[in-house]
């Protein structure tokens, strides 16, 4: 099955914007469901689908498309979606992953060759929530920059190429790494002008770049810049699927065509060529295209929702500077787990709230679309 036929029109993708946002299961089964596609869900990056909400969908493409299994992450709708995102990103190819954790290791080690110092932000998922995979598995030196910022500022990556090119022993950068959207800093967007210094420097001097772009997706909303702008300044790009594009898992590494080839030997050796990965990302290539305008009315609802929460003394709400997907809600006079308890039985869900506070940090996605900012407002009124 090429990727043409599968988001061709009708049957599940003839749905277009209401099945992307899964705004009621009629649309769907035909049969109308209370329990299914209604929740407000403040935690997920996507729709947050249920075990049950995931397989109806499945179930309902396997009855409508030809579904083409992959072998070993090989071929089949795999490829397909390979494809879709290569051209998304106007890259020459990429290739799936089972994972973000690997997607970053395998860009950087390739990427790095002989040159095992590698550039990247103090906050990136790579530096702290990979397991120093890329140290002990790849025998790679990361160099952590900017700890408590979002930004490396071109300065201090002159300073770590200098002091590395001048040791008793040359030691080379050969990649910088960087992530924007941060998730360690609630979502927070890397600075445009210094994130395009620091790429035009590192060309310059023949250091290879590589973007954590795992919710990269949102960035055009909040910058103005495309995808294929933001893809253009780095060699290589990862792409989460499941974030933002509502599968089981996976991760998507493009690059150019020289890069990708071959890489599924390095995938197999690192235990990530699954032998059937079509089940977890069968339903990702019908969100892609239409993401960003689904994220766009989300945040158009979010916004009045916002403004309504304002004007109530119980609630303060503030943005994040530089922000993408995130706002931070504090709750006055009210305990956050009660709180969120009242909201869960009327099917909003919110996140857990930051440490020691009833500051909830909510996610903007398009589970916002299934109801109206009035009703959201008032439900939050109510649960307060």
């Amino acid at each position: 099955m090429n990727r043409r036929s599968f988001v061709a029109a009708g049957g599940l993708l003839a749905a277009g914007a209401a099945f992307r946002t899964a705004a009621g299961s009629a649309a769907i089964t035909g049969k109308p469901d209370p329990t299914l596609f209604k929740t407000v869900d403040f935690a997920a990056d996507g729709l947050g689908l249920s075990p049950r909400e995931y397989t109806t969908l499945l179930d309902q493409l396997a009855a409508t498309h030809e579904l083409q299994a992959d072998y070993y992450s090989n071929g089949g709708l795999v490829e397909d979606l390979e494809r879709t995102f290569a051209r998304v990103l106007g890259k020459e190819r990429a290739i799936l992953l089972p994972t973000g954790t690997l997607a970053n290791h395998l860009a950087v080690r390739k990427l790095a060759g002989a040159d095992r110092r590698v550039l990247v932000q103090a906050e990136s998922h790579l530096y702290n929530d990979s397991g120093d995979c890329a140290q002990i598995l790849s025998g790679l030196n990361l160099i952590p920059l900017a700890a408590g910022n979002s930004t490396i500022e071109l300065t201090e990556v002159q300073r770590w190429l200098d002091r590395s090119a001048g040791g008793r022993v040359e030691t080379k950068v050969g990649v910088i790494s960087i992530e924007t959207p941060v998730r360690r800093r609630d979502h927070q967007m890397f600075s445009l002008d210094e994130l395009r210094r620091i790429c035009a420097y590192a060309r310059g001097r023949g250091i290879r770049l590589h973007l954590d772009g795992a919710r990269m997706f949102n960035l055009p909303h909040h910058s103005g810049v495309g995808l294929q702008e933001f893809a253009a300044l780095f060699d290589t790009v990862y792409v989460s699927v499941w974030k933002h594009f509502n599968g089981a898992a996976g991760a998507i590494l493009a690059g150019d065509e020289s890069f990708i080839e071959g890489l599924f030997h390095t995938r197999r050796l690192f235990g990530g060529s699954l032998h059937n990965l079509w089940p977890t990302v069968a339903l990702a290539a019908q969100f892609v295209d239409g993401y960003q305008a689904d994220y766009a009315k989300a945040w158009d609802a979010a916004d009045e929702l916002i403004a309504r929460l304002a004007a109530d003394d119980r609630f303060e709400v503030r943005k994040v500077p530089d922000g993408t997907s995130r706002f931070l809600l504090t709750v006055r006079g009210a305990k956050p787990a009660p709180f969120s308890e009242r909201l869960a039985k009327k099917g909003v869900m919110l996140p857990q709230p930051k440490p020691d506070s009833a500051t909830f940090p909510m996610q903007v996605n398009p589970t916002l679309a299934r109801t109206s900012p009035q009703a959201l407002s008032r439900l939050f009124v109510e649960a307060a």
